[in-house]
């Protein structure tokens, strides 16, 4: 094998395989539990509240180039974002696109 084929092999065998092997445990073992259980509402609660402060903390406190762009502007981007999805019938992929659009375009406009 060559040499520049060596480093997708490695993130075939070491990032790749033990991922799937995981996945399809993960199914395997699924089909038995029961969604709408107490133990399953928490947790979908706390990876909401888990997402909400990292969504928080990257418009309140962002990190490096995100710091250049105006907290008006990652503001209109979140709030248009959530509008667009909503109006879109909820639709994640609107939702984020939209988003992006926003903040990118902005920053670019607004940017140092």
């Amino acid at each position: 094998m060559s040499d520049a084929l060596w480093p997708y092999l490695i993130v075939i065998l070491a990032g790749f395989l033990p991922n799937e092997a995981f996945r399809v445990a993960g199914a395997l073992l699924g089909r038995r539990v029961n969604e709408r259980s107490e133990f399953f509402t928490w947790i979908r609660i706390v990876a909401v509240a888990l997402l909400a402060a990292v969504v928080s903390k990257l418009i309140l406190a962002p990190p490096a180039i995100l710091a250049a762009v105006p907290l008006w502007l990652r503001l209109a981007s979140v709030g248009l974002g959530l509008g667009s999805a909503y109006v879109a019938r909820r639709s994640l992929l609107v939702g984020i696109l939209v988003g992006e659009a926003v903040l990118i375009t902005g920053a670019w406009y607004y940017g140092p």
